[in-house]
């Protein structure tokens, strides 16, 4: 039997085979996971709404189903909260910004709509950098979360709040959202899994953009089966999202297993592993041994070159900011003082492109893309380090730097191709590193499975921060 103070520590598949089995309540868990909230939520700051109230309803209405016989599946009763960019009806939808302080939905995002009727319970709503975009900043009015792992360190951007949340157990997944890497980079930092699905695997309607043709919905989760569990729930075309896929989305967590044998992967050493001065001896170091461990457990390991990798920083933060530009373009003019200094800054910048830069980053996206598809017809995955270095102190400046080093994770949301973050080693100052697997197009299972045979045969998801 679980112990109350281990409760917010399970995992979502733990949970719900204990909630399907009757032996523990949707409401014990959901007033755990509320009182923990309550008891470390100011030293983190990671929620900007908490919904007590409406989370214990939500939590009894579950428990009443389920004893009815009516159970949903494996988010039944399940706490979980949503990054503060997803719509939710009748609660407030900030996007982290003072523009949206007063703002309250109508009606649901997609996603938000779907764990509902998945029987997941709301916590609230979390931190995250201003519109999603740039980094951590304090002008924006809105708290900034601190890492679990070493308070000094902050989580990066833009899903923060997201990653600590999971980390230190506030909630029991999320839905975040990633444009340039903003699943893998804070979940990398909080020793958590942060999956990126191929773009348009699941809709996007309701959630504030911030570039339309980069922007991915995907879950910051404790272990990649809950990943798998959250995706399954939210996963399908949406009518309402026109570049949502009509693709079929299998049970994920149902096709889980731990084989990879035969499996064979790509490492582009020439971007992943530089040697450079902006990118952080450990993380390689740390990838390194991961990549030998994929060896020992089958998968056949090739060094490969995809040249056109060279391009996607610059091809990225082009169409990423000119794209925020045109979304934010007017209320730059008429309200400036409601954005934080970073992306005020940030947007402006934008307004000095020309369709000329744009043309030339899709072009640059495009032949990415064609070497992705060149590389994936030779292998299963392409794997590498998931961020260039760990977690940024908490007090580094605004807008640091992370557009200053390679993204290795940007690559990912240009050519749209599902990627996943997980634990795989710590710091000599014992803070968190990861990988990053990458898959075709669709092809989320293969992904899946890699991440979960590697996860399986190591021990660093079950370490927890010290608190």
């Amino acid at each position: 039997m679980t112990m109350r103070s281990e409760l917010h520590y399970l995992t979502i598949g733990q949970a719900g085979r204990l909630i399907k089995e009757r032996k523990l309540s949707p409401v014990e868990l959901t007033r755990v996971m509320l009182e923990r909230v309550e008891k470390m939520g100011g030293t983190l700051q990671t929620y900007i709404t908490l919904l007590r109230d409406e989370a214990m309803a939500q939590a009894k209405a579950a428990e009443a189903e389920i004893r009815r016989g009516n159970y949903r599946g494996p988010l039944h009763g399940i706490p979980i909260a949503l990054k503060d960019n997803y719509d939710t009806k009748d609660v407030r939808t900030t996007a982290g910004s003072q523009l949206l302080r007063d703002h309250v939905p109508m009606e649901d995002s997609a996603v938000a709509a779907r764990l509902k009727a998945a029987g997941a319970v709301l916590l609230g709503k979390l931190t995250l950098t201003e519109f999603a975009c740039g980094g951590p900043d304090q002008t924006c009015g809105y708290p900034i979360p601190r890492n679990p792992w070493n308070l000094e360190h902050g989580a990066g951007g833009s899903s923060n709040g997201s990653a600590v949340a999971v980390s230190a157990g506030l909630c029991m997944g999320t839905m975040a959202t990633c444009t340039r890497g903003s699943i893998r980079a804070p979940a990398m930092f909080c020793n958590v899994v942060g999956f990126k699905p191929t773009y348009g695997r699941v809709s996007r309607h309701g959630v504030i953009p911030l570039s339309w043709t980069l922007d991915h919905c995907g879950p910051i989760t404790a272990t990649v089966e809950d990943a798998a569990i959250m995706l399954r729930a939210v996963a399908g075309w949406d009518p309402a999202d026109p570049t949502s896929s009509h693709a079929p989305a299998p049970d994920y967590a149902g096709e889980l297993r731990t084989d990879i044998k035969g499996l064979k992967i790509g490492v582009p050493r020439h971007f992943f592993f530089p040697a450079r001065p902006d990118v952080q001896r450990e993380p390689l170091a740390i990838a390194e041994a991961a990549l030998r461990k994929l060896e020992e457990l089958g998968a056949h390991v090739e060094e490969t070159r995809i040249p056109e990798l060279e391009y996607s920083d610059a091809a990225a933060l082009v169409i990423l900011l000119g794209e925020g530009y045109a979304y934010h373009q007017w209320n730059l003019k008429a309200k400036p003082e409601g954005y934080g200094v970073v992306n005020r800054a940030e947007f402006r910048l934008a307004s000095l492109f020309t369709m000329s830069d744009y043309v030339q980053a899709q072009r640059a996206r495009n032949a990415l893309k064609r070497g992705y598809a060149k590389a994936l017809q030779r292998y299963d995955l392409i794997v590498s380090p998931t961020f260039a270095i760990v977690a940024p102190r908490y007090d580094a400046p605004p807008g640091m730097a992370t557009t200053k080093m390679p993204s290795f994770t940007g690559p990912y949301n240009l050519a749209g191709l599902p990627a996943i973050s997980v634990p795989a080693g710590f710091t000599a100052k014992g803070l968190p590193s990861g990988i990053q697997l990458a898959g075709r197009p669709f092809d989320e299972t293969t992904v899946l499975r890699a991440a979960y045979t590697y996860e399986q045969a190591t021990e660093w998801h079950k370490r927890r921060p010290p608190l």
